[in-house]
């Protein structure tokens, strides 16, 4: 090891995967512990570390050419002693002039004075900023200010990658938006993700103006179900004139959850807008109709995925049901050719009432219409064994979820297995399969991976040899984490 050129070992240790491989090497000789320190640009600082700040000073002695720094005290408490404070942020940009990514996460002591120790960080590009309950709108106005390099803000409980990006998650003291104008103006973010800011509504994003032109990636999301008869926001104002008059030319991935939008007031105007999409999330939008998703299908050419979570919703006349149905669906198949991965999530619809927009014949023209690689159905009681036999045949399908799917039975399962691609199967609560349609994928040979979750009539004896890599589980964690997904969101 020690005759080997630095190149070559320095090559050795990017592929070592984990912080505690890295910890390991460096032990082993002087020259290892040299050119790993040399090579490593990420540390992760959690409570263990104290005291923060002079520990950081020896960080930085050690590892001079760090770029990307994150703080979590998401499990502090008093006993592990002081947290990352102000000061703390000051002797990290005297020390660690080359950061670029800086994440903190539940430090309640960083306020707006620390925030003002940024602008010292010269070419810092990504700041992710977690559970900060201090911070408010004017250390947000001071980053967007001193920070002319930033390209990443992020965020979460607060009062991307990418070159450029804008993170916001449930900023409950944020009540101004100047920042956000401010960086409009004169920023350069391709990114920009608003999650649960409580006193940032869909029409202050207005104030972001010109910025909308750069946007390559945007999110706008709460953390619970929206009022299905208000549009929320406290921006909002009844009979309000203010439209949506923005170029969104160049965004290529829009994720909006959890929100209520009216006809041209709203995010939902973004749909008809947006001219180069590739990836669509739409997570329980109320607003959303039939005309939005046709405009966007046409105008999208390049769309290649897309997620659609959707509850019934108060329809023309007396009907409550998912909004979207199969022209939907039509549109998709006959405009976007290039659509490879989809998930339609349905929550609280049944088999008779509410009903799902949807038919299985729409779904099936989807699929055979578009080279899905990987499908999720979730809660689609309307796709049963004739369903299945479409799936057999879809040439490009590489991965299948089924989340209470409670329509299809063996015989679906039976089809399935002679699915030409299929190499990944998750089935889910689907209560309707045994170990007779498992038994199929056992004599085909083909599947490489196999989750059983919570099926009650399928055995750890029936799945074995269905698949090279097999997880069974009587509990079900994708359940879970599904439910809390609809309910609450994506928690960065």
């Amino acid at each position: 090891m020690e005759d080997l050129p630095e190149a070559l070992l320095g090559d050795i240790i990017k592929r070592l995967p984990t912080t505690r491989d890295l910890n390991s090497l460096s032990l082993v000789s002087k020259r290892l512990y040299t050119v790993e320190a040399e090579l490593r640009d990420t540390i992760y600082v959690g409570c263990g570390v104290c005291p923060v700040t002079v520990a950081l000073v020896s960080l930085c002695y050690r590892f001079r050419n760090l770029s990307k720094v994150e703080f979590n005290y998401s499990d502090w408490t008093t006993n592990h002693g002081t947290q990352l404070a102000n000061q703390g942020l000051y002797v990290l940009s005297s020390c660690c002039p080359s950061l670029t990514d800086l994440t903190l996460s539940f430090c309640s002591h960083i306020d707006d004075s620390g925030l003002g120790f940024l602008a010292r960080f010269k070419k810092l590009m990504s700041l992710r900023l977690k559970a900060l309950p201090e911070i408010t709108s004017a250390g947000l106005l001071s980053v967007a200010v001193g920070c002319k390099s930033l390209s990443a803000l992020r965020l979460v409980d607060v009062g991307g990658k990418g070159p450029s990006a804008l993170r916001l998650m449930n900023c409950k003291n944020v009540d101004s938006v100047e920042w956000l104008e401010y960086l409009g103006k004169f920023g350069s973010l391709e990114e920009l993700v608003v999650e649960n800011c409580q006193r940032v509504g869909q029409l202050d994003l207005l104030r972001f103006g010109s910025g909308w032109m750069k946007l390559q990636k945007f999110e706008f999301q709460n953390w619970c179900l929206p009022n299905r008869f208000k549009l929320d926001g406290p921006s909002y104002v009844a009979d309000s004139q203010s439209r949506y008059d923005i170029c969104c030319d160049f965004l290529k991935d829009l994720t909006l959850a959890r929100i209520t939008a009216e006809e041209e007031i709203g995010l939902c105007c973004l749909l008809r807008k947006c001219k180069a999409l590739e990836n669509l999330s739409l997570y329980y939008v109320h607003g959303v109709h039939d005309h939005d998703m046709i405009t966007l299908a046409h105008n999208n050419r390049n769309l290649r995925s897309i997620s659609l979570m959707l509850t019934p919703q108060h329809c023309e006349g007396y009907v409550y049901r998912t909004t979207l149905t199969d022209d939907s669906l039509n549109a998709l198949a006959r405009w976007c050719p290039m659509l490879q991965s989809v998930e339609l999530t349905f929550f609280g619809c049944e088999p008779d009432w509410p009903e799902i927009g949807f038919t299985q014949e729409g779904l099936v023209m989807l699929i055979q219409s578009c080279p899905i690689r990987d499908l999720t159905l979730g809660g689609a009681n309307i796709f049963d064994d004739e369903g299945m036999k479409a799936l057999s045949c879809a040439r490009f399908l590489e991965s299948l979820r089924l989340l209470r799917c409670i329509a299809i039975t063996d015989a679906g399962l039976h089809v399935l297995a002679r699915s030409p691609s299929l190499i990944s199967l998750t089935l889910e609560l689907c209560n309707g399969l045994t170990d007779d349609g498992v038994a199929e994928f056992v004599r085909a040979q083909k599947l490489e991976s196999l989750t059983i979750e919570k099926c009650s009539r399928i055995s750890l004896k029936g799945v074995q040899g269905a698949a090279k890599t097999v997880h069974y589980t009587d509990d079900c964690p994708g359940f879970k984490k599904w439910v809390e997904r609809c309910v609450y969101g994506s928690k960065w």
